[in-house]
Protein backbone atom coordinates (compact mmCIF):
# COMPACT_ATOMS: atom_id res chain seq x y z
CA UNK A 1 0.00 0.00 0.00
CA UNK A 2 2.88 2.36 0.75
CA UNK A 3 4.24 1.94 -2.77
CA UNK A 4 0.81 2.64 -4.28
CA UNK A 5 0.53 5.77 -2.12
CA UNK A 6 4.02 6.89 -3.21
CA UNK A 7 3.06 6.33 -6.86
CA UNK A 8 -0.07 8.45 -6.44
CA UNK A 9 1.71 11.28 -4.61
CA UNK A 10 4.49 11.32 -7.23
CA UNK A 11 1.98 11.23 -10.09
CA UNK A 12 -0.13 13.99 -8.60
CA UNK A 13 2.78 16.35 -7.87
CA UNK A 14 4.40 15.88 -11.29
CA UNK A 15 1.00 16.08 -12.97
CA UNK A 16 0.33 19.31 -11.09
CA UNK A 17 3.30 21.12 -12.65
CA UNK A 18 1.41 23.80 -14.66
CA UNK A 19 3.47 23.77 -17.85
CA UNK A 20 1.23 26.04 -19.92
CA UNK A 21 0.68 28.47 -17.07
CA UNK A 22 4.42 28.79 -16.35
CA UNK A 23 5.38 29.28 -20.00
CA UNK A 24 2.72 31.94 -20.67
CA UNK A 25 3.55 33.70 -17.39
CA UNK A 26 7.26 33.73 -18.21
CA UNK A 27 6.81 35.00 -21.76
CA UNK A 28 3.97 37.50 -21.36
CA UNK A 29 3.28 37.99 -17.66
CA UNK A 30 -0.35 36.95 -18.30
CA UNK A 31 -2.32 34.42 -16.29
CA UNK A 32 -3.45 31.86 -18.90
CA UNK A 33 -6.48 31.09 -16.72
CA UNK A 34 -7.85 34.54 -17.57
CA UNK A 35 -7.61 33.95 -21.31
CA UNK A 36 -10.00 32.08 -23.60
CA UNK A 37 -11.31 28.91 -21.99
CA UNK A 38 -9.34 29.48 -18.79
CA UNK A 39 -7.55 26.15 -19.26
CA UNK A 40 -3.78 25.83 -18.80
CA UNK A 41 -3.53 23.34 -21.65
CA UNK A 42 -1.90 23.59 -25.05
CA UNK A 43 -5.03 24.70 -26.94
CA UNK A 44 -5.47 27.75 -24.73
CA UNK A 45 -1.73 28.49 -24.83
CA UNK A 46 -2.04 28.65 -28.63
CA UNK A 47 -4.44 31.59 -28.26
CA UNK A 48 -1.70 33.58 -26.53
CA UNK A 49 1.59 32.33 -27.95
CA UNK A 50 0.72 30.68 -31.26
CA UNK A 51 1.13 27.30 -32.92
CA UNK A 52 4.77 26.67 -31.95
CA UNK A 53 4.02 26.88 -28.25
CA UNK A 54 0.90 24.78 -28.71
CA UNK A 55 3.11 21.88 -29.77
CA UNK A 56 5.81 22.59 -27.17
CA UNK A 57 3.31 22.60 -24.31
CA UNK A 58 1.58 19.51 -25.69
CA UNK A 59 4.87 17.58 -25.83
CA UNK A 60 5.94 18.74 -22.37
CA UNK A 61 2.58 17.75 -20.91
CA UNK A 62 2.85 14.32 -22.55
CA UNK A 63 6.32 13.87 -21.03
CA UNK A 64 4.92 15.02 -17.69
CA UNK A 65 2.26 12.32 -18.00
CA UNK A 66 4.68 9.56 -18.98
CA UNK A 67 7.41 10.25 -16.41
CA UNK A 68 5.61 9.22 -13.19
CA UNK A 69 4.27 6.07 -14.86
CA UNK A 70 7.75 5.05 -16.02
CA UNK A 71 9.25 5.79 -12.59
CA UNK A 72 6.52 3.78 -10.86
CA UNK A 73 7.08 0.83 -13.22
CA UNK A 74 10.85 0.94 -12.65
CA UNK A 75 11.04 1.46 -8.89
CA UNK A 76 7.67 0.60 -7.31
CA UNK A 77 6.98 -3.07 -7.85
CA UNK A 78 3.99 -3.72 -5.58
CA UNK A 79 1.43 -5.88 -7.40
CA UNK A 80 3.71 -5.78 -10.46
CA UNK A 81 1.77 -8.64 -12.09
CA UNK A 82 -1.30 -6.40 -12.30
CA UNK A 83 0.49 -3.13 -13.08
CA UNK A 84 -1.15 -1.44 -10.10
CA UNK A 85 1.54 1.13 -9.24
CA UNK A 86 1.93 2.52 -12.79
CA UNK A 87 -1.85 2.77 -13.08
CA UNK A 88 -2.06 4.54 -9.70
CA UNK A 89 0.54 7.03 -10.88
CA UNK A 90 -1.33 7.52 -14.17
CA UNK A 91 -4.65 8.23 -12.43
CA UNK A 92 -2.95 10.75 -10.15
CA UNK A 93 -1.37 12.51 -13.15
CA UNK A 94 -4.81 13.15 -14.67
CA UNK A 95 -6.09 14.60 -11.43
CA UNK A 96 -2.93 16.64 -10.89
CA UNK A 97 -3.03 18.21 -14.34
CA UNK A 98 -6.69 19.19 -14.07
CA UNK A 99 -6.65 20.09 -10.36
CA UNK A 100 -3.14 21.41 -9.77
CA UNK A 101 -2.16 22.01 -6.17
CA UNK A 102 0.07 24.83 -7.45
CA UNK A 103 -2.87 26.67 -9.07
CA UNK A 104 -5.49 26.36 -6.32
CA UNK A 105 -6.83 23.17 -7.90
CA UNK A 106 -7.40 24.57 -11.38
CA UNK A 107 -5.65 23.37 -14.53
CA UNK A 108 -6.12 21.84 -17.94
CA UNK A 109 -8.14 18.99 -19.40
CA UNK A 110 -5.45 16.31 -19.13
CA UNK A 111 -5.49 15.25 -22.79
CA UNK A 112 -1.76 15.46 -23.58
CA UNK A 113 -0.83 14.23 -20.11
CA UNK A 114 -3.34 11.41 -20.47
CA UNK A 115 -1.88 10.35 -23.81
CA UNK A 116 1.56 10.49 -22.18
CA UNK A 117 0.43 8.04 -19.50
CA UNK A 118 -0.94 5.70 -22.17
CA UNK A 119 2.33 5.84 -24.12
CA UNK A 120 4.18 4.91 -20.92
CA UNK A 121 1.83 1.99 -20.22
CA UNK A 122 1.75 0.66 -23.80
CA UNK A 123 3.54 2.73 -26.40
CA UNK A 124 1.76 1.30 -29.50
CA UNK A 125 -1.63 2.13 -27.98
CA UNK A 126 -0.40 5.58 -26.99
CA UNK A 127 0.96 6.37 -30.44
CA UNK A 128 -2.21 5.11 -32.16
CA UNK A 129 -4.32 7.20 -29.77
CA UNK A 130 -2.19 10.26 -30.57
CA UNK A 131 -2.51 9.54 -34.31
CA UNK A 132 -6.31 9.25 -34.04
CA UNK A 133 -6.37 12.56 -32.16
CA UNK A 134 -4.26 14.17 -34.88
CA UNK A 135 -6.34 12.89 -37.79
CA UNK A 136 -9.72 13.78 -36.28
CA UNK A 137 -8.49 17.18 -35.13
CA UNK A 138 -7.07 17.94 -38.58
CA UNK A 139 -10.18 16.82 -40.46
CA UNK A 140 -12.77 18.33 -38.10
CA UNK A 141 -10.67 21.36 -37.02
CA UNK A 142 -11.88 20.75 -33.44
CA UNK A 143 -9.22 19.84 -30.87
CA UNK A 144 -11.91 18.90 -28.37
CA UNK A 145 -13.59 16.46 -30.77
CA UNK A 146 -10.29 14.79 -31.57
CA UNK A 147 -9.52 14.50 -27.87
CA UNK A 148 -12.89 13.02 -26.95
CA UNK A 149 -12.93 10.41 -29.72
CA UNK A 150 -9.27 9.40 -29.36
CA UNK A 151 -9.52 8.87 -25.61
CA UNK A 152 -12.85 7.05 -25.97
CA UNK A 153 -11.20 4.57 -28.33
CA UNK A 154 -8.12 3.99 -26.12
CA UNK A 155 -9.66 1.30 -23.83
CA UNK A 156 -10.58 -0.77 -26.89
CA UNK A 157 -7.03 -0.40 -28.19
CA UNK A 158 -5.67 -1.58 -24.82
CA UNK A 159 -7.94 -4.61 -25.09
CA UNK A 160 -6.95 -5.28 -28.70
CA UNK A 161 -3.27 -5.21 -27.72
CA UNK A 162 -4.01 -7.72 -24.91
CA UNK A 163 -2.88 -5.40 -22.14
CA UNK A 164 -3.52 -6.17 -18.42
CA UNK A 165 -7.03 -5.59 -17.14
CA UNK A 166 -5.73 -2.73 -14.98
CA UNK A 167 -4.49 -0.88 -18.07
CA UNK A 168 -7.80 -1.38 -19.87
CA UNK A 169 -9.72 -0.16 -16.81
CA UNK A 170 -7.42 2.85 -16.48
CA UNK A 171 -7.93 3.83 -20.13
CA UNK A 172 -11.69 3.56 -19.66
CA UNK A 173 -11.77 5.56 -16.42
CA UNK A 174 -9.35 8.12 -17.83
CA UNK A 175 -11.47 8.52 -20.95
CA UNK A 176 -14.62 9.10 -18.89
CA UNK A 177 -12.82 11.65 -16.71
CA UNK A 178 -11.35 13.56 -19.65
CA UNK A 179 -14.65 13.55 -21.52
CA UNK A 180 -16.31 14.90 -18.36
CA UNK A 181 -13.71 17.71 -18.27
CA UNK A 182 -14.82 18.52 -21.84
CA UNK A 183 -18.52 18.79 -20.95
CA UNK A 184 -18.65 22.50 -21.83
CA UNK A 185 -16.88 21.80 -25.13
CA UNK A 186 -19.45 19.11 -25.88
CA UNK A 187 -22.27 21.60 -25.32
CA UNK A 188 -20.58 24.07 -27.69
CA UNK A 189 -19.99 21.35 -30.29
CA UNK A 190 -23.69 20.46 -30.22
CA UNK A 191 -24.63 24.14 -30.63
CA UNK A 192 -22.03 24.70 -33.35
CA UNK A 193 -20.25 27.28 -31.18
CA UNK A 194 -16.97 25.47 -30.47
CA UNK A 195 -13.79 27.29 -31.54
CA UNK A 196 -11.88 25.70 -34.41
CA UNK A 197 -8.17 25.13 -34.19
CA UNK A 198 -7.85 26.72 -37.61
CA UNK A 199 -10.27 28.44 -39.99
Amino acid sequence: MLQILLAMVMGYLIGSIPTGYLIVKAKTGEDIRKVGSGSTGATNVKRVLGKKWFFIVMILDAIKGALPVVLAALFLHAYAKYGITPVAAAVAVLVGHSKSIFLKFTGGKSVASGVGTIIALCWPVGLITAAIWGVITWVSKYVSLGSIIALAISPFLMWAFKQPLGYIAYAAVGAVYIIWLHRENIKRLIKGEENKVRQ
